[in-house]
């Protein structure tokens, strides 16, 4: 009956005391059922995943899906500013509670305008400046909104429109960091061999690619005479990793097999930059460096950790659900 309901959402009831034994014996649980090796299933709940031994199942039965619940606005602008400390763009720029990011144009998280509530100026003018700031930096204009806040309904009724890469969205997955165990000790910064699972060349040191992949952003100074455009602050030292590590996996004749980057901005830890060569997919690999990142955070002081997938990624989607992360929340961008 439980490899039936797999994948299904259910209500499982489960013994969690001997009989006789004082307070509660059993105890409930509802979310998607997966299994867990031989012996055990999981019900991923919505407050985190709950293993269950497969002889302590008393009764089991699929329930309809659950209504989606939405985090508030200040949760969602809390993740992702603490996204935009965990990839720093090295010129980073307030404009009320939108921030301005350039990093020479490597990865358009860290080349666009976030934008999560008012600018302080009117949205015209706040849009005007998004496309100068561009321009002086020598980027495409675009910028990063969660789907279906206010302002990002405001900007697409100003004429901008989605960009269509990642199926038009990405979603931001949250889990536990976990107690740490096992953590891995990577370096604070990407060996030669760790760009040998990654796509792409190594950026030159010092180069605003090499900031942003190093958590060594600098904010940009005040123009000469000290005046900025209006609305906008300039942040002497804005906030950037406290830690940041960059883990591998080689394959069993030593080749470079999968690579990630992680960094702890506060009690989060950041996963990104995961990568499995395609030789060496379905071994497991995505799934134990993840594991590794969420260790190796949680030794730094994370308690949370967060991570993107992209909408038209169901493989991986799949593979963080079975892990027991959940959506928090989900962006776009947007371009003129």
């Amino acid at each position: 009956m439980l490899d039936e309901l797999a994948g299904r959402r259910v209500t499982l009831r489960h013994r969690i005391a001997p009989d006789g034994a004082p307070g509660p014996r059993f105890s409930d649980a509802v979310g998607e059922l997966t299994p867990h090796g031989a012996d055990a299933v999981l019900v991923h709940t919505r407050s985190g995943a709950v293993r269950v031994s497969r002889d302590a199942v008393v009764a089991v039965r699929e329930v309809p899906p659950a209504p989606p619940r939405r985090a508030s606005r200040a949760a969602v602008e809390r993740l992702e500013r603490i996204r935009s400390d965990a990839w720093p763009a090295p010129v980073r720029e307030e404009l009320g509670h939108w921030q301005l990011r350039a990093a020479g144009g490597y990865t358009r998280r860290a080349n666009s305008t976030l934008v999560t509530g008012d600018p302080g100026i009117p949205l015209g003018d706040a849009l005007a400046r998004v496309r100068a700031f561009a321009r002086d930096h020598g980027i495409a204009p675009a910028v990063q909104t969660p789907i279906g806040s206010p302002w990002s309904n405001r900007i697409l009724d100003a004429g901008w429109h989605v960009v269509p890469e990642w199926g038009g969205e990405c979603r931001v997955l949250v889990a536990p960091a976990g107690s740490g165990e096992g953590a891995p000790d990577w370096p604070a910064t990407p060996p030669d061999a760790w760009w040998d699972a990654q796509e792409g060349p190594a950026p030159a040191l010092g180069s605003p690619a090499w900031a942003v992949l190093t958590g060594g952003a600098q904010s940009k100074a005040a123009p000469e005479g000290g005046l900025l455009t209006p609305g906008t602050q300039s942040k002497a030292t804005p906030d950037t990793p406290s830690a940041v590590g960059f883990g591998m996996i080689n394959s069993v004749d030593g080749v470079p097999a999968a690579a990630v980057r992680a960094a702890v901005v506060g009690e989060h830890v950041y996963v990104a930059r995961l990568h499995v060569m395609p030789a060496h997919r379905r071994q497991g690999l995505a799934v134990r460096l993840t594991r590794a990142a969420q260790a190796w955070g949680a030794v730094r002081g994370a308690r949370h950790a967060l991570l993107d997938v992209a909408g038209d990624n169901t493989a991986a989607q799949a593979l963080y659900t079975r892990e027991a992360w959940t959506e928090h929340h989900r962006y776009h961008y947007l371009a003129p």
